[in-house]
């Protein structure tokens, strides 16, 4: 292999960076299914991406960098495996011992290789409350803090949670097989709560571990992605219609200045339409299948905000009973929250603050949505306390942009209220 000419360090650190953004659940999907064990995989593909930006400033990028990445991975494996005299199957050793560029997986792989790691983290032998963090893990190469932030724990009781599960797969010898098509129904729903989760995470200002793309965009292409691979599951068409419809508002969630827009200021008319349509078709075809469930209720939350491009209003009464029937099935913390501020929206600040009363001071201590809402819903009613809610919530945000919302509120005054 001919290296191209010397590209510097900050060259060589941005082919890293784009590698890892397009292939790195590509490259440790293979490298898990061949080695049958993931956290090795995920530490010798690390490995390899630093080994890169040791070689690559001085000899040149090589002609495929995922070959070169994956071939560094093999021998990083191989290595360990001898180091710690692993008995070794003869057939995975051959493979690991071809260093040939023909090795790299195909770009056209990419969503069978993705979505098969994800079905795989979804084992019936793996507790459900791991599941989808290690998808976000293992196919998007997200840290224990960072998904944290999605699941409403503590960095470090998710870093055990992980470590428990990878240290379970490789105790157990879990296969790294596809699941069978009948299979998959069962472990769909923790695909979409990672496809979820990795949105959510996209609309945050993320610390730096992230590669530097769009997860909001990535999530969207999953959910796609699931809804060809299991187009009679109503939840799946659920999930993408929710998220088409909060990607059609990206481009009014901020001003010119960069500051932050809250829904219900945002212009419409800044809103994606081929998107809403392609939101509002989805949720179609998933009512169609008559399989209820919450990523379809959330969906048509959204989709009732949407009226208000064609209506000027915004339904509120209408989302309240839809946030009704969704906590009713579904109670989530988010669910109950986005209950209140519907209610109060709807008229009824009184009933929207015994809700949020309602809810469990020790779930809510540190969830700045609840602080937020709380805020807002005294602020409507022109109770007292609504400073005091506001300076919570900013003190618990990580968005700088909203931090700035939320402050310039303050000097505000709350309306008359609404009874």
């Amino acid at each position: 292999m001919r290296p191209a000419a010397a590209p510097g360090i900050d060259a060589a650190a941005r082919a890293a960076e784009r590698i890892a953004r397009e292939s790195y659940g590509r490259l440790v999907a293979l490298l898990a299914w061949q080695w049958r064990d993931l956290a090795a995989a995920e530490d010798a593909l690390g490995d390899a991406f630093a080994a890169a930006l040791r070689t690559w400033p001085g000899q040149g990028l090589p002609d495929s960098p995922e070959a070169w990445l994956l071939a560094a991975a093999r021998r990083r494996l191989l290595h360990q495996a001898r180091h710690t005299r692993l008995t070794l199957d003869p057939a995975v050793t051959a493979l690991f011992e071809g260093d040939d560029d023909a090795a790299a997986p195909a770009a056209e792989a990419v969503p069978d290789a993705r979505l098969r790691l994800m079905f795989v983290c979804a084992h019936p032998d793996l507790p459900e409350n791991v599941r989808a963090p290690l998808m976000l893990q293992a196919v998007l190469g997200l840290e224990a803090r960072t998904i944290a932030c999605a699941f409403l724990v503590s960095p470090a009781a998710m870093a055990q949670r992980l470590v428990r599960a990878k240290a379970r797969i490789r105790e157990t010898g879990l296969r790294f097989d596809p699941p069978e098509t009948a299979e998959l129904p069962a472990r769909l729903a923790a695909v979409l709560d990672a496809i979820y989760g990795a949105y959510t995470l996209g609309r945050r200002d993320l610390p730096s571990d992230l590669p530097a793309y769009d997860l909001r965009e990535e999530a969207v292409f999953l959910a796609r992605l699931v809804t060809a691979l299991q187009p009679d599951q109503a939840e799946a068409w659920g999930l993408l219609a929710l998220l088409l419809h909060a990607q059609s508002r990206c481009a009014a969630q901020f001003d010119t200045a960069g500051r932050f827009v809250p829904l219900a200021a945002q212009d419409p008319a800044a809103w994606d339409a081929d998107l809403t349509l392609q939101a509002e078709q989805a949720l179609l075809t998933a009512a169609r299948l008559r399989q209820p469930g919450p990523f379809q209720l959330e969906a048509a939350i959204q989709s009732a905000h949407a009226q208000r491009r064609a209506t000027g209003r915004t339904p509120w009464a209408g989302i309240a009973q839809l946030y009704g029937l969704l906590v009713a099935h579904h109670p989530s913390l988010g669910a109950r929250v986005g209950q209140a501020v519907a209610v109060a929206e709807a008229g009824d600040a009184a009933a929207a603050l015994a809700l949020l009363d309602g809810l469990p001071d020790a779930a809510v201590q540190a969830y700045a949505p609840y602080w937020v809402a709380r805020a807002h819903v005294l602020k409507l009613a022109g109770a007292p306390g609504w400073e005091a809610a506001t300076q919570r919530a900013i003190g618990l945000s990580d968005d700088p942009r909203l931090r700035d919302f939320l402050a310039q509120g303050l000097q505000r005054p709350p309306s008359s209220g609404r009874a």
